[in-house]
């Protein structure tokens, strides 16, 4: 202890920030040296999943005049009533810039949780926000107060449409995940962030008017500058109704990982959203494709062939790595890859995550038809996988 509390300030906030702030806030009854320092330590992270807390006899939800609560619910609502206590006392107490803040629970008590982001919102210290909610829990307009943002990760939120936000200035890294919103805040959002390198964007369902004629061109213009993007193929086709354009007209020159989430190769435009991203995207250096089952596409929306003539326009002269996860093994998918491996000169290494009711034949067998096809690249390692169970792999260095 002695050699610990040697250490300066900094070196102690920065070890204590990796402890659950329960026990950070236990090492003040230490010493006197140390009563003070975990209130100075610039990241905070309440999960209430970990938050430790007794639950026995709880005098302000008494059963009395009350109606019959379950047990288990009865401690669910003292656990969280204490978790907001302990917030408001760590905020209340906090004397030290926070940099970082995260919040990942259930959203009952949806007026606590405005009262703590107000809280911090007046602290304007915060550079990155985090927060987890398992239900919905509909966001105000006091996030667009947090202007001094470089991360921003939200998920299960219902994120309202501010006119007069003026954006995150300094935003870098936005994380939306099943965010309930409409296209027009979605873009006014993005359109406001000028400098956005890594966006992930996972939601199934965008909210529009007839009065909305954003389309995908609007969707990639608000992002001039991302590096890193992952984007679920749910909200491409959310800004589809016209269409997909055979060109963009500006390029994404900065991108170089990219990530389309639950894209079905059998969509009408499925295929043509992918390359339309991909030949706008000129520096790509990996690209990663989660494929969804397509049981879910209507007969009228679904692309019944695909010819690489299509597509001799692709030149992916930076590609160094192609992933993709759940392949079902269809004809579409394996002249995708055999289009990747002739396109892409700077090619080393292809993975091929099998949908787990292929067979370990087929498995063998795409190798061995991928090993045998043009490619613009000397050498490639390539793995075949089936996803789950034992299933088989295949190594081959070509």
């Amino acid at each position: 202890m002695d050699m610990i509390s040697k250490l300066p300030p900094n070196i102690i906030e920065t070890i204590l920030c990796f402890l659950p702030i329960q026990e950070a806030a236990r090492t003040s009854i230490l010493s006197t040296e140390w009563r003070y320092h975990w209130t100075k330590i610039p990241k905070l992270v309440f999960i209430e999943e970990a938050f430790q807390v007794s639950t026995d006899d709880d005098g302000e939800l008494s059963d009395m005049g009350q109606p019959y609560i379950h047990p288990t619910q009865r401690n669910e609502m003292i656990k969280r009533r204490k978790l907001f206590d302990a917030i408001h006392q760590v905020l209340s107490k906090h004397e030290d810039p926070i940099h970082e803040f995260t919040l990942s629970m259930v959203t009952d008590g949806s007026s606590e949780i405005d009262r703590i982001l107000f809280l911090l919102a007046q602290k304007n210290t915060v550079r990155k926000l985090t927060l987890e909610f398992i239900s919905v829990y509909k966001l105000y307009s006091i996030l667009f107060f947090f202007d001094r943002l470089i991360d921003l990760r939200l998920t299960g939120c219902d994120l309202d449409y501010e006119p007069m936000f003026e954006g995150f200035r300094d935003l870098a890294s936005l994380y939306l995940q099943e965010v309930m919103t409409s296209r027009k805040a979605l873009l006014h959002i993005l359109s406001t962030c000028p400098l956005l390198k890594s966006v992930y964007l996972d939601m199934d369902h965008l909210d529009f008017d007839e009065s909305d004629d954003s389309t995908v061109v609007n969707l990639v213009e608000c992002l001039p500058m991302v590096e890193n993007l992952s984007i679920g193929f749910g909200i491409i086709e959310c800004f589809t109704h016209d269409g997909i354009p055979q060109e963009l007209p500006i390029a994404l020159v900065h991108l170089k990982y990219l990530c389309i989430k639950d894209i079905c190769f059998t969509h009408n435009y499925g295929l043509p959203s992918l390359f339309l991203l991909i030949k706008s995207s000129p520096n790509l250096e990996k690209l990663k494709l989660e494929i969804l089952d397509d049981s879910w596409v209507e007969i009228s929306e679904r692309r019944d062939s695909f010819t690489l003539k299509e597509d001799l326009a692709i030149r992916l002269e930076h590609l160094k790595e192609l992933e993709i996860v759940n392949m079902i093994y269809r004809n579409a998918e394996l002249d995708f890859v055999k289009v990747i491996l002739a396109k892409s000169p700077m090619l080393k290494k292809v993975k091929i995550f099998l949908y787990n009711e292929v067979a370990k034949d087929e498995a063998l067998h795409i190798s061995g038809i991928l090993k045998q096809s043009p490619h613009a690249s000397s050498v490639v390692e390539f793995f075949v996988e089936i996803i789950g169970g034992s299933g088989s792999r295949s190594r081959n260095v070509m």
